[in-house]
């Protein structure tokens, strides 16, 4: 896939209009940003009367079910292909991390890459990028605003807990006054913020906290400290039951201890795979710069890497790598 041209809002409105087939889906192992996307997306073509698909490889995993008509979120399927008018990409960096999604998709129309992170491949045929947002939810809002379109309550809360969970309720660097504004407008749609916030937030299954206590006994602090990292081994990961969806946010443990400016989480797949995920607290350490080296990519301080294992080598090259962009040897 070649890479696409700039579009506005009014381009992108021009093919939606167009189309009856849309398809729309976001990257492996979603987040907040990811489903609330897709489903304030989905629902706001279903209004204007297209037939809409709406995949991800994981379906809806179980944390994400208090997102309003999340159940419109299905996993693609394994032995067909379907054929779109038009089809979006949302908030995701590489079309590879569509995952199974590119397996299910035929003849497409026309391609649209709508995200926020810096080192997207700019994939597709209309492409939006706008790396100054602090999450693709923000970019939906603005576009849904500036065509006239309505939100309805439940693309309100998708949309904000897209935001909410991409910004770290509202802490993170790129987070501006028009976060703030864009939030209020949601919350004037109708939302429930407290309810919301508690099934974002205060609603962990137990097997979380077990996998807590284990993270924090991996702990390791290199580069006096300012490095540290938890590893979490397939063996582990199968003896507590948790799943992939349960890992999330549990980084932000490292990242909060004084003195760390780079936090590192190591997770064991299967088939000798590693994934990476790393969080800076300074804008001087920019860990997209790192996992890039390894076939990654994100945001300055918040970003990703699949690499080939073992676990131990992977460590290994990784904490050499943050440790060099801290300056200090491990």
């Amino acid at each position: 896939m070649s890479t696409g041209m700039d579009a506005d809002f009014t381009q992108i409105r021009h093919n939606l209009d167009a189309a009856t087939r849309i398809g729309v889906a976001s990257h492996v192992r979603p987040d907040g940003d990811a489903y609330g996307c897709t489903i304030a997306m989905a629902l706001h073509l279903r209004a204007l009367g297209k037939d809409v698909t709406v995949w991800n490889e994981e379906g809806l995993t179980d944390k994400f079910r208090y997102l309003p008509e999340s159940g419109i979120v299905t996993a693609p399927p394994d032995h067909a292909k379907h054929d779109f008018d038009v089809f979006i990409a949302l908030d995701t960096s590489t079309k590879e991390r569509l995952g199974r999604v590119l397996k299910a998709t035929g003849k497409i129309g026309t391609w649209i890459n709508i995200d926020h992170h810096v080192s997207n491949h700019r994939y597709g045929d209309l492409v939006y990028i706008d790396d100054s947002a602090p999450a693709t939810g923000q970019i939906l809002y603005d576009y849904f605003t500036a065509v006239g379109a309505e939100i309805t309550p439940a693309m309100a809360a998708n949309l904000y807990a897209a935001i909410s969970t991409d910004t770290g309720s509202f802490q993170y660097e790129k987070t501006t006054p028009h976060t703030f504004r864009t939030a209020a407008a949601l919350v004037e749609k109708g939302l429930d913020v407290q309810k919301l916030s508690q099934a974002m937030y205060d609603s962990h299954p137990r097997r979380r906290l077990e996998l807590l206590k284990s993270l924090l006994n991996s702990a390791r602090f290199f580069a006096g400290d300012r490095v540290a990292t938890f590893s979490l081994g397939l063996d582990t990961a199968a003896m507590l039951r948790v799943l992939p969806e349960d890992n999330e946010g549990l980084i932000d443990h490292l990242r909060a201890v004084e003195g760390v400016q780079i936090a590192v989480f190591f997770e064991e797949l299967p088939e000798n795979k590693v994934r990476v995920s790393m969080r800076s607290k300074d804008a001087r350490y920019d860990v997209c710069k790192i996992c890039s080296l390894f076939g990654g990519g994100g945001h300055a301080q918040a970003a990703g890497a699949r690499m080939t294992g073992p676990l131990a080598d992977a460590e290994e090259k990784v904490i050499a790598a943050a440790c060099h962009e801290i300056g200090i040897d491990s």
